[in-house]
């Protein structure tokens, strides 16, 4: 090993050359790789003075490969090939028995992980991985076998089925309803702390549009704040801190152990709803399907 080592120029060079070579342009190869173009320079640089003779000859904004570039281009791109193809199925054999999902942070928090352990008791063999995450994973690769989104069904990636829509309404702590209370229309709402969350989703509904559904207009300086993710709004309102919109799927649980209340009887359906996905160009495994099953018979 030690004298392969010596023999190799660095890995980080090789790297670098074999994204420009396949790419045909060291910026491309930058972009790629997470650098700057400078750094694929350099290290091109450092395998041509190893090696005493150019890899690439430098036109008018391009870069062609030179005879030995192309060999050293041909090598490094079969040696990487066969290296990527074996991490690749080694991973696949260490997945076989692994369902991994993935769900954004609130429907993972508030109604998959609270549901979930009526799927492992009947599945004891499937060894679960979640993945939780408020951007949205991919699934057209190898870490992903299926995903719960939040949308209209029309994703690029996978074949959506329909779990479910929702209701949303106001929530609060049972104190501070107490305390505050009563509040009885969505106009009375507009003089309470209304917290909000920044979530980028366009589908998402905020006060301004639950509002507007009774044409009420939210009031543009108010005492309430805004949190980065719709769990903390939730924790927010269970923390006494204002009113928070209750997506009635998600709360339903908080409402039934009194640990928020639901204010008004004011409600809007959902523009969008809750679907799974899963990849449409690999095949699916056993427990993918099992899965489905449990979910669509636990959303019901």
């Amino acid at each position: 090993m030690t004298n392969l080592r010596k023999k190799l120029p660095p890995l980080t060079a090789l790297t670098a050359f074999e994204a420009a070579a396949r790419l045909s342009s060291f910026t491309r190869a930058a972009v790629e790789l997470g650098v700057t173009q400078a750094a694929i320079s350099r290290q091109i640089h450092l395998l041509e003075d190893d090696f005493g003779f150019p890899l690439f000859r430098r036109l008018h904004r391009k870069i062609e490969l030179t005879e030995k570039g192309r060999l050293l281009a041909n090598a490094t791109g079969d040696a990487f090939g066969l290296i990527a193809d074996t991490v690749g199925e080694l991973k696949a054999e260490r997945r076989d028995d692994e369902l991994a999902i993935s769900a954004t942070i609130s429907f993972s928090h508030f109604w998959l992980l609270p549901r979930i352990a009526t799927f492992s008791r009947s599945f004891p063999d499937v060894k679960l991985r979640i993945i939780t995450q408020d951007a949205m994973a991919s699934i057209d690769g190898d870490e992903v076998d299926l995903a719960i989104r939040y949308g209209t069904g029309t994703w690029p990636d996978g074949q959506a089925e329909l779990l479910f829509e929702d209701d949303i309404f106001p929530i609060c702590s049972p104190e501070y309803a107490l305390n505050h209370g009563p509040i009885r229309t969505p106009e009375e709402l507009t003089t309470h702390p209304l917290i909000a969350s920044d979530i980028g989703d366009p589908t998402w509904t905020g006060w301004d549009e639950w509002l507007a559904a009774f044409s009420v207009k939210a009031p543009k300086k108010g005492r309430g704040f805004r949190c980065s993710f719709y769990s903390e709004a939730i924790y927010a309102a269970m923390n006494g801190q204002g009113i928070a919109l209750g997506w009635n799927r998600l709360v339903a649980d908080l409402l039934q152990q009194n640990r928020l209340v639901r204010l008004t009887d004011a409600s809007i359906r959902t523009r969008a709803a809750y679907f799974v996905v899963v990849p449409v160009r690999k095949q699916p495994k056993d427990s993918v399907q099992h899965f489905i099953e449990w979910l669509r018979a636990a959303a019901v």
